[in-house]
């Protein structure tokens, strides 16, 4: 009860309104989190805690209404939506055999400790959104004009969803949606029934619940792998902060900080992990031999179909996972794994659906270039960008500073070495399955955006859960006394914010500074690393497992613990957008200007959702020589499909583009479309502003009269229906020409 007022006050701080909280409480409560946790405990059962039933209601809820709203939007009622909870409770209420499930089963008495680090991983979770999200992105003017550029994206994406089945880009009118559009239906559906506005939702209210219930649900998966309380706590701490020792001062680069797996800024991301965490705790009691029932069949299968929509990028990983488990059980047990194949031939129907149907074998970008996001990281460090090629050594040598924080921050698997039958476990093999399968496809494949890193995102949370069920193996079987594992990694800890300290390596490098400073830090530690890992071998040469605990125990220290001691250190300014990982979202220079947010939504309120809007604006403010067409106002204020306004992340945009190319700058493909759009409004005249309603059905004109003439004339072909200092509205009259 605390930390939800808590919640509430931040939230009232940062201008959400009592009645907006209220409305989307009770819309999680009673439509999403009650019902699923009804459908809960009668498909899957087991014992919980009524904390984790809640979480794994809610997100079977979140999955259900997704489905549910596709067709009801696509029926034209998307209120029909509300269906789905209320036939449940009907159901539940009228038959017997269900009933008993309102009150469910006894459930096992969490820790005082449990529950009081939870309430504290909440407020934690609040906090942090409010400094690094909220307080950068505003819901009124002026800060609203400068927020960062993804969210007028996510913006215009809601409203396509909210008023159209099956979606296109709301941007340029006509091009498919090939992209993980789920959430944004959770999005439309959430407006449509508590009717709190689109930008409160994205900016401020949606991602909490799915943050905390993350958070719950790899804890579950933490407690029912290693079998205890404290490594669930850990595996929670690892899916929230991991990292790798940032030796380096100046800009953080994406080498040793790690993209959040819940992030405010990429609610795909988001929604495509909480979706995938069901999927594996499933598959957790389902290959481990539990009790396998026809409920639980079920709820994997719609929580795959649900993950499919959500973020695609889940599907192929845990194929690797099942791909693994089926191997080894073939060769040790001699007999068909027929529950990992059974898995398996779901995920490969789901992963073959999201590529033919939803995302039309769409590349977006993706293509198969080894070490591309290592090249780039090469480009930061240096201070020479992505314009010059690095010699092949160096991007090597790199991508092993790379695999050396991975080492460092899941060094505790190791520690299954220790009992290495442990290793053979299906919830081990899957989990290391993902994880080899996440590095894999982050290396071998580039993107222009380096998505390709949301293969290794992915992975992060059940890497760390093997890591921390390795450390607990380790450390019960060698007995190390605790005074001695924490002096093993305090050590490491200073040894670490020493190692920076002492050789203060600052990038990006200056010009004519060597290369090779970068890479020295991280050979002294792992020197002195080595040295150390002897002397625990040498002192304790008949027990090699207590060396071994030693061993890991201070290398694991060097990641974590260290890294955050080291953001004590001074570090500098964060990393720009386009390459590493900044910690914290960088907001954008003014994108729009305040005429415009006016107009927007006067459209909005004075137009049908069906109708098509034409607009002068097609690169962002500020930025329009060259082009960069990463401009989605129009189309997020008005909730309306555009004829052309940003085009840099469609797909046919997409198709156009190389190696050496900014996608963002490349010129829009379809020139005889471009010309008629700014022709109407470059030389308005009756027959350029009817051949745009003949020829595309275009009824409104959105315009940015800063770039139009003086004395334009557009009027006189088109009716001025509001204006809003440099931004107006014109309606086109019918007929043709």
């Amino acid at each position: 009860m605390f930390v939800a007022v808590f919640a509430m006050v931040v939230l009232g701080y940062f201008g959400v309104s009592v009645r907006d909280m209220m409305c989307f409480g009770i819309y999680v409560a009673l439509g999403l989190m009650l019902p699923g946790l009804l459908l809960i405990r009668a498909l899957y059962g087991g014992r919980w805690t009524l904390t984790e039933e809640l979480a794994l209601g809610l997100v079977l809820g979140y999955a259900i209404e997704v489905l549910t709203y596709i067709a009801a939007r696509a029926a034209g009622m998307p209120l029909l939506v509300i269906a789905w909870p209320i036939i449940t409770y009907a159901v539940f209420a009228a038959v017997p055999r269900l009933r008993q499930h309102w009150k469910g089963a006894p459930r096992p008495t969490a820790p005082i400790w449990w529950s009081w680090s939870l309430a504290l991983v909440t407020a934690y979770l609040v906090v942090w959104s409010a400094a690094r999200f909220f307080k950068l992105h505003a819901l009124t003017w002026p800060a609203l004009g400068s927020v960062s550029l993804d969210m007028p994206f996510h913006l215009a994406l809601i409203g396509e969803l909210k008023h159209h089945m099956p979606p296109t880009v709301p941007m340029v009118a006509g091009e498919p949606l090939f992209y993980h559009w789920f959430v944004y239906a959770h999005f439309a559906a959430a407006s449509w029934i508590t009717g709190v506005e689109p930008l409160v939702l994205l900016f401020r209210l949606v991602m909490l619940p799915m943050m905390v219930a993350f958070t719950v649900l790899i804890g579950m998966i933490g407690r029912r792998v290693v079998g205890s309380w404290a490594a669930a706590l850990l595996a929670m701490a690892g899916a929230l902060f991991l990292e790798g020792p940032n030796l380096y001062s100046g800009m953080e680069v994406g080498v040793f900080t790690w993209r959040p797996t819940q992030t405010w800024q990429s609610p795909t991301q988001a929604f495509g992990a909480l979706l995938f965490a069901p999927v594996v705790l499933l598959l957790v009691d389902l290959l481990d031999r539990r009790r396998s029932t026809p409920g639980r069949w079920l709820l994997l299968g719609v929580f795959l179909v649900a993950v499919m929509g959500a973020k695609a990028t889940y599907l192929p990983l845990v194929a690797a996972g099942l791909v693994a488990i089926a191997v080894v059980e073939a060769v040790r047990r001699r007999r068909i794994p027929r529950h990992a194949l059974a898995s398996l031939g779901i995920t490969a129907a789901c992963f073959a659906y999201a590529q033919f149907v939803l995302f039309g074998q769409a590349r977006l970008g993706m293509s198969a270039e080894p070490l591309a996001m290592m090249r780039s990281v090469w480009g930061e460090l240096t201070g020479l960008g992505e314009q010059v090629e690095p010699p092949l050594a160096s991007a090597l040598a790199v991508t092993l500073l790379y695999l050396m924080s991975w080492v460092i921050g899941w060094c505790g698997i190791g520690g299954l070495l220790s009992r290495p039958r442990l290793l053979m476990r299906p919830a081990v093999m899957l989990m290391l399955g993902i994880g080899a399968a996440g590095i894999g496809a982050t290396l071998f494949f580039g993107h222009p955006h380096h998505a390709e890193r949301y293969f290794s995102v992915a992975s992060y949370p059940y890497l760390g859960i093997v890591a921390v069920y390795g450390l607990f193996v380790i450390l019960r079987r060698a007995r190390v006394p605790v005074r001695a594992t924490v002096c093993a990694a305090g050590a490491a800890i200073v040894v670490t914010c020493l190692t920076r300290t002492v050789f203060g390596v600052r990038v990006p490098l200056s010009p004519g500074q060597d290369e090779f400073l970068l890479y020295r830090p991280y050979i002294v530690l792992t020197v002195l690393a080595l040295l150390a890992t002897g002397v625990f071998f040498s002192v304790s040469r008949r027990r090699p497992v207590v060396a071994g605990a030693l061993t890991i125990s201070m290398i694991a220290a060097a990641g974590l613990p260290a890294a955050f001691a080291l953001r004590v250190l001074p570090a500098g300014i964060p990393a720009p957008a386009g390459g590493g990982t900044a910690t914290a979202p960088v907001a954008e220079a003014q994108m729009i200007p305040r005429n415009a947010l006016t107009a927007g939504r006067w459209l909005r309120a004075h137009s049908d959702p069906d109708d098509l809007v034409a607009t002068n604006t097609h690169c962002r403010w500020g930025f329009e020589n060259p082009c960069d067409s990463r401009e989605f106002w129009g189309a997020a204020l008005t909730e309306r499909r555009v004829l052309v306004e940003g085009w840099a992340f469609t797909p046919t945009n997409h198709r156009q583009w190389r190696r050496g190319l900014t996608t963002e700058y490349l010129p829009f493909w379809d020139h005889e479309r471009i010309q008629l759009n700014d022709a109407a409004f470059q030389s308005p005249s009756t027959a350029s502003i009817q051949r745009l309603r003949a020829r595309y059905g275009v009824r409104w004109l959105f315009v940015d009269e800063r770039q139009m003439s003086p004395h334009h004339g557009i009027g006189d072909a088109a009716t001025l229906r509001f204006r809003s200092g440099d931004y107006a509205v014109y309606q086109v009259p019918g007929g043709t020409t």
